[in-house]
């Protein structure tokens, strides 16, 4: 291969300010923090992130290079294409997933046995890479489709996309000189060159380059990846991928990004795009694309997203259902769906300093993010029902499995997009924790961390915090370095956290849930976050007809649920009594249930109403936390539960 494309003089010769940041916008009214300044120091979130690092990556590769789709790259190489491709017209994304959580793994440890294993990856990509920017096993060689002949469902704009997200973890992480970080600079020359103002005037069926070229234009300080980002998101939404028996809207393209008001159709795409236009909207100054995202964030949330954070109610397209329609028993709820809600709406808290969406993170990263995988590391959730009806089925740890949903974690799937996408997001997971601005920092996520970074006047700020949240509700935070004169410390209240209170310079206050801000403590001095962590119910919108009549627990941010295991019994027939809180005993919490029987009928239908059902006697059953759900073989599952009549 022949190198044709020279890196703009913008890109930075080592990692810079922007180290370790995933997402660094340059507008925004907070600016996130990144790996270089914050470190997990165990907790819930450093212990997922050191089960990433221990078992997940490595599994993942394994898995890829099982499969085959690791193979592509160095069969396309070798001219040994189409007879030896593997996988769908997507795989090639899934490598490069993995290379973006090896780039931020790498960034973050400095493992130098991963380092030499991306190294090895990274050459066998770059040698399937065409001489003018090129690179796809899927298309353009003979015997395959035509480059770029199947926008709607071939994938080459969004392989891209995760190929330099992959690109810009290297560069943030070992700076501009890195093999990765040229070839993916290579290919996005190609796409502006190829679909640039006066090139095809198409858009991805699958929105994610978006966001990756903002992202190219803000580490290489290049306009033309921000124009192109652009002009991807302005063409959406007019009808240019034509239609489909799903409609226009499964790819967000029946109605442009300015004029929605929810999202809909796929609920990957919708989120991606969202993402990609809000990053746009930022970098342009372009306030009113901002707030037409911001809104269909807001509905989303109000109307189309589960107690759990997740997205996506339609097996179907794997979509969004209509407002309030969010069957827990159906629910699809993808694992990467809920990633790229957790994208969006740190890009959005950053940029409008609403707490909602940081709080929207928080739920999506314990109650779906988290649950996806298993507690060794090698088995994962593609879909997150609220609801299994019948015990699952032991899975073949040797075996990919060819459906989404699954009904136990499976190592792997024929479609794998969550487990490479989850890797990618537990290396990176510190950089949702805290942002700065001129004269503070704010926390918004709470882990067990140490934070160093300089604010936005240049003056640097040091802190340790120590908590074991969720679990626990205090959040005690010291400065170990801290400007001699003012600077401000903001804290995150959770939207259910009523009644909390901050300690800070000798006062005790009360903390409305939102943003709070105290005055930042001086070097040996703390600020205490006292959070109200305690089990409740939770009543749905009566608008949610699947469980109307039907009462949830939730414990600060973790969403619990009723598992066959505990009740001794399937849960189908499970009702429990709120009249009393429910009870927190030894690390647990319980609530009264009494289960139900039924006679079996030949219609089950009648003209009168059902005579009372005949009831065991009430016990205390103890719940699991949702993300915990399955790991004890299988069973029946229910986040809502019928309310004892």
């Amino acid at each position: 291969m022949t190198d044709t494309t020279t890196l703009a003089p913008g890109l930075r010769a080592e990692a810079g300010a922007d180290a370790g940041r995933p997402v660094a916008p340059s507008r925004t009214r907070w600016r996130p923090l990144g790996l270089a300044e914050v470190r997990l120091e165990g907790g819930f979130w450093g212990d997922l992130q050191e089960l990433n690092a221990a078992a997940m990556i490595d599994h993942v590769e394994q898995w890829l290079e099982r499969m085959g789709w690791t193979g592509n790259f160095d069969a396309a190489a070798e001219g040994r294409l189409p007879a030896d491709r593997r996988g769908r017209e997507f795989s090639d994304s899934e490598i490069y997933k993995l290379l973006e959580a090896m780039s931020w793994e790498v960034g973050r440890t400095g493992d130098a046995g991963l380092e030499e294993r991306l190294r090895r990856l990274t050459a066998r990509v770059a040698a399937a890479q065409e001489p003018d920017g090129y690179l796809n096993t899927m298309f353009g060689r003979p015997g395959q489709g035509a480059r770029y002949s199947d926008l709607q469902w071939g994938h080459e704009l969004y392989c891209y996309g995760h190929l330099i997200q992959a690109g810009v973890a290297r560069a943030r992480t070992a700076g501009a000189g890195d093999e990765l970080v040229r070839v993916a600079v290579r290919a996005a020359d190609h796409v502006c060159r190829e679909f640039g103002p006066d090139g095809n005037p198409g858009v991805c069926g699958h929105p994610e380059i978006e966001t990756a070229l903002v992202e190219l234009s803000r580490v290489t300080g290049e306009r033309r990846y921000l124009d192109q980002a652009r002009l991807f998101v302005e063409r959406r939404g007019h009808g240019v991928l034509g239609d489909i028996e799903l409609g226009a809207a499964y790819y967000q393209d029946d109605v442009p990004v300015r004029e929605a008001t929810v999202f809909a159709g796929h609920a990957v795409r919708a989120l991606y795009l969202a993402a990609g236009a809000a990053d746009v909207a930022d970098e342009t100054g372009d306030d009113g694309l901002l707030d037409a995202v911001v809104g269909q964030a807001r509905t989303t949330l109000a109307r189309r997203t589960y107690l759990t954070g997740g997205m996506g109610a339609h097996h179907e397209g794997e979509s969004f259902g209509q407002d309030f329609e969010l069957p827990p028993d159906r629910a699809y709820s993808e694992t990467c769906a809920g990633i790229a809600s957790v994208m969006l709406n740190h890009r959005l808290v950053l940029a409008t300093g609403e707490a909602a969406h940081a709080d929207a993170v928080e739920r999506t990263l314990y109650n779906v993010v988290a649950t996806s995988p298993a507690a060794d590391g090698h088995g994962f959730y593609y879909t997150n029902t609220l609801h299994q009806r019948v015990p699952g089925r032991e899975v073949d740890p040797d075996a990919a499995s060819p459906r989404a949903a699954s009904s136990l974690r499976a190592p792997f799937f024929e479609v794998s997009c969550c487990p490479t996408n989850l890797t990618r997001t537990f290396a990176s997971l510190a950089a949702y924790v805290a942002s700065v601005d001129g004269g503070g920092l704010q926390l918004h996520q709470y882990a067990p961390a140490t934070v160093r970074a300089a604010l936005g006047d240049g003056r640097t700020v040091a802190l340790r915090v120590a908590t074991a949240y969720p679990r626990e509700g205090r959040v005690e935070i010291t400065a170990d370095a801290a400007p001699a004169d003012g600077w401000t410390l903001t804290l995150r209240v959770p939207a259910w956290a009523r009644g909390a209170t901050v300690q800070a310079g000798g006062r005790t206050l009360a903390a409305e849930p939102g943003y709070v801000e105290v005055p930042g403590p001086a070097a040996c001095e703390s600020v205490v976050l006292d959070l109200p962590v305690a089990a409740r119910w939770t009543y749905a919108d009566p608008r949610v007809d699947a469980v109307r009549g039907q009462v949830a627990v939730e414990r600060g941010p973790v969403v619990l649920a009723l598992e066959s295991v505990d009740l001794g019994a399937d849960v189908a027939g499970a009702r429990v009594r709120t009249d009393a809180a429910p009870v927190e005993q030894d690390g647990d919490v319980l609530v009264p249930v009494t289960v139900v029987g039924h006679d079996d009928a030949a219609w089950p239908y009648a003209a009168d109403a059902p005579a009372p059902a005949p009831a065991d006697a009430e016990r205390l059953v103890p719940l699991v936390p949702y993300h915990a759900w399955a790991e004890r073989g299988p069973s029946t599952m229910r986040v809502w539960v019928p309310v004892a009549g």
